[in-house]
């Protein structure tokens, strides 16, 4: 005999008369169970699946997101970096922020003026943000000692502001170095309304 007939034979003839009925019984709610536990598993997969989708789509909205505000930046590698500085022939350390600027990639124009206020003046540079020197970068107005990664950090987001300003010389910016010493400062973007906000700051080193 067969597996198969051998199963038929159980579960037609022998199973009746062998397995006693309360044993049948035990059997049946076993069998009903396990088949609503089945579906319980079907179910809960179901919704699963029916989360899961979601779940990509919400996922796929931050990826999106993300890449738009990436994409409303603008790529460094495809910007020019042209700098005119203006400062009186007798500032020092207007030439050591020159060079700073010169090693972080930027072209510059380097102009002397023996009237540097006027300067400031042109460009609306607010009397409390003023320092040494003045520069235009990409048509940004930026005053003083402010380091390059800031400047290609505006040139990059090209915020509604009129520049960015390190007011006054503080020690240990780009060009006011003294040995290890760095006092804190921060780097101020002010626009043509007089609205002036921390764009960048800068922890004291000793």
């Amino acid at each position: 005999m067969s597996h198969k007939q051998f199963i038929y034979c159980w579960q037609k003839w022998l199973l009746p008369i062998l397995v006693p009925a309360a044993v049948r019984v035990v059997i049946m709610i076993c069998l009903t169970a396990g088949v609503l536990g089945i579906l319980g598993s079907t179910a809960s997969m179901s919704h699963a699946q029916a989360v899961f989708p979601t779940s990509v789509v919400g996922n796929a909205q931050l990826v999106s997101a993300t890449k738009r505000i990436q994409d409303q930046q603008t790529p460094l590698n495809s910007i020019a970096l042209n700098a005119t500085v203006y400062h009186s022939p007798d500032c020092n350390c207007c030439g050591g922020w020159i060079d700073h600027l010169k090693g972080q990639g930027f072209k510059i124009t380097d102009i002397f003026t023996p009237d540097i206020e006027t300067v400031k003046q042109r460009y609306n540079v607010p009397a409390n943000l003023s320092s040494c020197h003045t520069a235009i970068v990409n048509g940004y107005v930026i005053e003083g000692h402010v380091p390059g990664d800031d400047i290609k950090r505006l040139l990059q987001e090209k915020p509604n502001v009129a520049g960015l300003s390190v007011p006054q010389m503080p020690v240990g910016t780009p060009g006011m170095e003294m040995g290890n010493r760095k006092d804190p400062y921060s780097v101020f973007s002010f626009d043509r309304k007089d609205s002036v906000a921390v764009f960048n700051q800068y922890r004291a080193e000793s």
